[in-house]
Order: C-alpha cells, then structure tokens, then sequence
C-alpha cells in the first residue's frame, strides 16, 4: 500500500464514494417507486420497470444486496481515507480525515442521492435495476447467507416475510388516491369515480321513487283512462296494478304497446298478456349490488319493498347510473326542480325533496344516514308537525316552514348561505 501513490489513492477513494452514492441513491429509488405506476410499465413491456419489479418481489434480497456493496465500499474508504490521513499528516491526521470522510459521505454519498431518488425515482431505480440483477447473481450465496441469518433474527421475535402487507387499497384510501390525482383527472371524471366509489354506501332507498309518486296503469279505471295515460306518460316502463300498488301485477313497456295501440288492436285482455312480472328490491340493497342484480336478471325498473314486504317504492336502472354521471339532461322529470333560488340567497324548496339531492345540489351538508326527504328530517327533528311560520336550525342552516298541508310540509326556505358555525346549537 506504501509504494501507491496518493493520486491513486485519492482516484479510488472518489470512485468508492461514487459507489456508495450509487447504492444509496438506488436503494432509495427503488423502494419510492410507485407501484401502480410500476406495474402499468410492465404491462407496457418497459424493460427497466420489469427488472424493477422483478427485484421487488424479494425486497430482503434487493435489501440485502444493496446493503451488502454500499457497507463493503463504505468501509473500504474508510481504510483508504485512513491510509491518506497517515501518509500526510501522520497519526495527527485520522482524525481530520475521519471527520472529512463523514462530511463528505454524507453530503455526496447519502443527502443528495437519496434526494435525486426521491424526486425522481424512475430516472434512477430502472438504470440500476439493470445493474442489481446481474450482480445479485453473482453474489446470490452471500445475500443467501445474510437474509437467512435476518430472517431467522426476525422470526425470533415473531416476524414472517410472508405476513407483509400488500399493496391493496382500502376504499378511503382509493378516494385519497383519486381525490390527490388533481389536473391528471379532469373534474368531470373526478366526480364520476369517487361516485362509483361511493356506489356501496347509497342504498336503493336513498335514490327510489317514493310510493306516493309511482306513477302506473291501475286495471279497475275505465279503457280510456289507461289509454289516456299510456299516450301521455313521460315513461317507457309503467307499473300495471289492481286497484292500488300493493296489488302489483308487473310492468308493461309502452315500445311493446304503443304500436298495437296506433293500429287499435289494443285491448286489456292484451294488455295484461304484455305484462312482464315485477323485481321486488329489499330497500337496504347497495347500489352496486343492485347494478349487477339489474345486469343479472336483465331488467331496468323494480319495486323497492321493506322487511314486511309492503312496497317503498320504485327503482331504476338510470336511477343507479345517475348517482355515478349525474342526471341525465334528456329525462322528462328533469325539468322539475324541488327548489327554486331567491334573491337573498335562500331557496324554496319542496318538503319531498330528496337530502342527497339537496347536498348534491345546493352544496349543502346534510345528515344522509336518517331520514331521505327534507320533509322527514323535520318531522324527526321537532317530533311534531309545524305550523307556517316556524323557524328551525336544521343541521345549522336556518330553515322556515312556509306551507304545510295535512300531515305533509310542503315547502320550506333553507337559508343556505347562512349556515351558523360549529358549536353548541339550541334545539328550537
């Protein structure tokens, strides 16, 4: 070592310190990399990303190895660092190039590297990758040797590599992930997938066609009271029943009909022959469970029926789709709206407006997990019905009751602009 010289010395020591910086930069790219990213470029046939990944699958080997080079050339410039330090300044001069070695390595081989790998990982982990595999085969018997006494060590303390998690997704993890994507989604779509997301949290209930507003064929009204109502309805699928809904028959389709009828061959004797049974949906059904009993059984309209088996109301399949785009510009019903704005900032709003409507809608922050309508959720929360005039804190939005009509609020002003602050509120 004496007949070196220092040129040399020093040409090795960077070059160790080089390698050091490699396998700490590395190191750090490859276990920052994102995994879902990863896998799509593997799919895609990106060489690096498929070493990448392929070293990935045995994180102790990869770590193992890493760790195994950036000890070995950490220590060997230690020795070389020591062997400079005597030649120049003696016994005197390890200490100095003990500290210097520090700085140094600290600042060009662990501080910058890493922080190049952690901006951009890809740039560094797939280059490496292509490295880290040869020479993890060269090397393979001493990486076994290690990872066998570590994993042996944490067994010990009742640790299996086979207990690490995976990189599933919880759901609110997944609506993070959607939520953090920013301008790479545009809004539209953002929306569209936190509602799919959302799809196991609304049950049929929440987006039903209330009983009272079934429209359908009753079978005891004359002829021309069917006819009439089969001309002018703005639906394709219309409940067909005896005398009210309880006494449900089915459902006719008006494509099926309305030609006979243009020829006159329609009667009810045909009518009914037309029908097609009903689908009867218990009201806790999740709306992604639903989705895909409606694609099972091919169907598009059902009946929403409670524990006892007494008919809620009416479900569709554009129903489901709505809550995941929005509604649909082209439904006849969406010209009628269950609030009107007014000047100071309130809004008239019908008492069987819908609350995930209203949230939807207005921006508003509603309880979902009670009642559905607006109208409900006053009656629970005064546990009486109001006259007009009452005044409310619902929720914190001011609300008036303006009209009522028997046992049914009709139309209230929700005060939305003026939503009092968190805090304790009084109840009336």
């Amino acid at each position: 070592m004496d007949n070196i010289p220092l040129g040399a010395l020093f040409g090795a020591l960077c070059f160790l310190i080089i390698l050091s910086a490699f396998f700490s930069g590395s190191e750090t790219g490859l276990m920052t990399l994102n995994r879902y990213r990863l896998r799509h470029l593997v799919r895609a046939k990106h060489k690096g990303a498929t070493r990448a990944q392929k070293l990935l699958e045995r994180p102790d080997r990869l770590i193992g190895l890493i760790l195994l080079g950036n000890n070995f050339v950490n220590i060997l410039a230690s020795s070389l660092t020591t062997v400079i330090a005597l030649r120049l300044g003696g016994e005197a001069g390890i200490a100095i190039g003990a500290g210097l070695l520090t700085l140094v390595i600290l600042v060009f081989a662990e501080v910058t590297p890493k922080t190049l790998a952690a901006l951009h990982p890809e740039r560094v982990a797939f280059p490496a990758a292509f490295v880290y595999g040869p020479l993890l085969w060269i090397l393979y018997p001493l990486v076994w040797v290690v990872n066998g006494i570590t994993n042996t060590l944490l067994e010990l303390f009742g640790i299996r590599r086979e207990d690490s998690s995976t990189d599933a997704l919880s759901q609110e993890e997944l609506r993070t992930v959607v939520l953090e994507a920013g301008a790479m989604i545009p809004k539209r779509h953002q929306d569209m997938l936190l509602n799919i997301i959302d799809l196991e949290k609304v049950t049929v209930e929440d987006i039903m066609v209330p009983r009272k507003e079934i429209a359908g064929i009753n079978l005891e009204d004359d002829w021309e009271t069917s006819v009439r109502q089969i001309t002018n309805s703005q639906y394709t699928r219309l409940p067909v029943f005896r005398d009210n809904i309880d006494h449900v028959i089915g459902f006719i389709h008006l494509r099926k009909i309305l030609p006979l009828l243009k020829k006159d061959k329609l009667d009810e004797e045909m009518l009914v022959n037309l029908i097609r049974e009903p689908l009867f949906i218990p009201e806790n059904t999740p709306l992604n469970r639903q989705l895909l009993n409606f694609q099972h059984e091919r169907r598009r309209i059902g009946l929403v029926v409670d524990e006892y088996g007494d008919i809620q109301g009416l479900a569709t399949l554009e129903d489901i789709l709505e809550e995941v785009v929005g509604e649909f510009t082209t439904d006849p019903s969406s010209s009628i709206k269950d609030f009107t704005a007014d000047k100071d900032g309130s809004f008239l709003v019908n008492g069987t407006a819908n609350v995930r409507d209203l949230n939807r809608d207005l921006n508003m922050e509603l309880p979902t997990d009670g009642p559905k309508t607006l109208n409900g959720m006053v009656l629970e929360y005064l546990e009486d019905i109001p006259q007009p005039g009452t005044s409310l804190l619902l929720s914190r939005y001011p609300v008036d009751i303006v009209q009522t009509k028997g046992n049914l609020i009709k139309t209230l002003r929700v005060h939305v602009n003026k939503r009092r602050p968190d805090g304790p509120l009084p109840r009336h």
